[in-house]
């Protein structure tokens, strides 16, 4: 049983100000794993002043302080990986394949970026007699989700470090453990008082208190679209800075081609990882309507070779993360039936020969039409849609054809073409043959979101931009 009852605040572990304790479930066995200290609006404001107290000197640390820092927290990460993989399969039930490979490896991934982007950012910049100068923006609050713990914590702690920055970090209630060790790795590796400082908490108790708090000059979120626009809302009277990882709806176009067949088994596969609970999965499938029972047949035959709830296959998924997720995936796969989809495989109900945990059956629709729920709500399990399209025109329509725009994906043979379609899709990113970058530029259109994170791009986000104008002889 983990207890995780204090909150790290100016170089130390102190207790609530209110104790509050939330039990966090372990979502394969549905079962209690520990507790966490469930903090306040005036835990908020103790961390907010000992990040402020630091930023001063924290700001004024030159380039190569910073790389000493991020080293020693890289040498910490590595040795602690193990820990960090064991929390994750513990928080959100991913099966030990996925914890300790992409899930801890991701974060590993970020710092391992803003090592190298540090060394060489451009800090300042000659134009004429003006200096422009890029300075760390301040105090920043940092609110995570669940589903890469570990990935999004990382993707925005170690920028800002990076880029002089000082931090209040309230990650996921659901999913804590991960950033207890995170937090204890960033300790021992030297980063001053203040800095960094972590305080659990819910939305409504913490999230609402760091996203309205006037002496945080931005906050970067990651979540809901619904609750991206309450930290906007909460946000907007300080006229902070806010920076916004929202929902996904993402197509992916499969080109009519010699690779077809390859192409919609890759993109099944992709959809099932961390069981569907990815932001940019590729949840909506786009195919020729005339080869959809070519899709339909290989989509059925990948689903059903995806393990469910054995952690010693690397081809499982593990549990999603919450009996509210749970529920609201089993609530979205009866919607798809009674609106008339096709249910190829998976369904309603857990997975044959499983009677607790939050296990969903991998589950694919085809014969899918952009306009039912299953299409236009992001469901965050592992749950595919195929649907047809007539022509390449069409097919860019319809994937356009969504709220959102995080990611898009375009799978084929022909390189040139998929190109060309890829230039089409209003998304953040977009993934030729599911391709990946960790020092490309994350981040989504519309309702998915503002500002990007990732590599040297995320910097920029917690950088303000000064001209010193006469700096020099005309």
């Amino acid at each position: 049983m983990r207890e995780y009852l204090k909150h790290y605040i100016d170089g130390q572990w102190v207790d609530p100000i209110r104790p509050n304790a939330l039990e966090v479930d372990n979502p394969a066995t549905e079962q209690v794993s520990g507790k966490i200290a469930l903090g306040s609006s005036a835990d908020v404001d103790l961390a907010v002043t000992a990040a402020r107290r630091a930023f001063g000197t924290w700001a004024q640390t030159s380039r190569e302080e910073r790389l000493d820092l991020l080293g020693a927290i890289m040498g910490e990460y590595q040795k602690r990986a193990a820990e960090l993989a064991d929390a994750v399969n513990e928080e959100m039930g991913a099966p030990p394949s996925l914890a300790s490979g992409p899930q801890v490896n991701l974060g590993i991934g970020h710092l391992a970026t803003a090592i190298d982007a540090l060394k060489n950012f451009a800090f300042e910049e000659q134009h004429g007699s003006t200096l422009v100068v890029k300075e760390p923006i301040g105090v920043c609050g940092l609110i995570t989700p669940w589903n890469w713990p570990i990935n999004q914590i990382a993707c925005k702690v170690f920028p800002a470090l990076a880029t002089g920055n000082t931090m209040v970090l309230k990650p996921s209630e659901v999913a804590p453990y991960s950033a207890q060790i995170f937090t204890e790795i960033l300790d021992t590796a030297g980063v001053p008082a203040g800095v960094y400082n972590l305080v659990y908490g819910d939305g409504p108790g913490v999230g609402a208190a760091i996203s309205s708090h006037p002496d945080i000059d931005m906050v970067s979120f990651t979540g809901s679209t619904r609750a991206g626009i309450e930290v906007a809302r909460n946000a907007a009277p300080t006229v902070k800075r806010v920076t916004q990882e929202l929902g996904g709806k993402s197509p992916n176009i499969v080109l009519d081609d010699d690779d077809f067949a390859k192409s919609v088994a890759a993109g099944t596969s992709v959809m099932m990882v961390n069981s569907g609970q990815s932001c940019n999965a590729p949840s909506r499938m786009l195919v020729p309507n005339s080869r959809m029972d070519e899709a339909i047949a290989v989509a059925r035959d990948t689903a059903a070779a995806v393990k469910v709830g054995d952690p010693g296959d690397k081809t499982a998924i593990g549990p999603v993360a919450s009996r509210a997720q749970f529920e609201k995936i089993q609530g979205l796969i009866q919607k798809g039936i009674d609106e008339g989809a096709t249910l190829v495989i998976g369904g309603p109900g857990r997975p044959d020969g499983i009677d607790k945990g939050y296990y969903v059956k991998p589950t694919v629709f085809a014969n899918v039409t952009n306009d039912m729920t299953i299409a236009r709500e992001e469901i965050f399990g592992p749950v595919l849609c195929i649907l047809g399209y007539d022509d390449l025109d069409q097919a860019v329509e319809i994937g356009n054809d969504t709220e959102y725009g995080l990611a898009g994906y375009v799978s084929g043979a022909d390189l040139e073409q998929a190109r060309a379609v890829a230039r089409r899709i209003r998304a953040g990113s977009v993934a030729i043959n599911h391709g990946f970058d960790m020092a490309a530029p994350f981040g989504g259109y519309k309702r998915s979101g503002n500002g990007r994170e990732w590599g040297p791009f995320a910097f920029d986000e917690f950088l303000e931009v000064k001209a010193a104008l006469g700096y020099a002889p005309a």
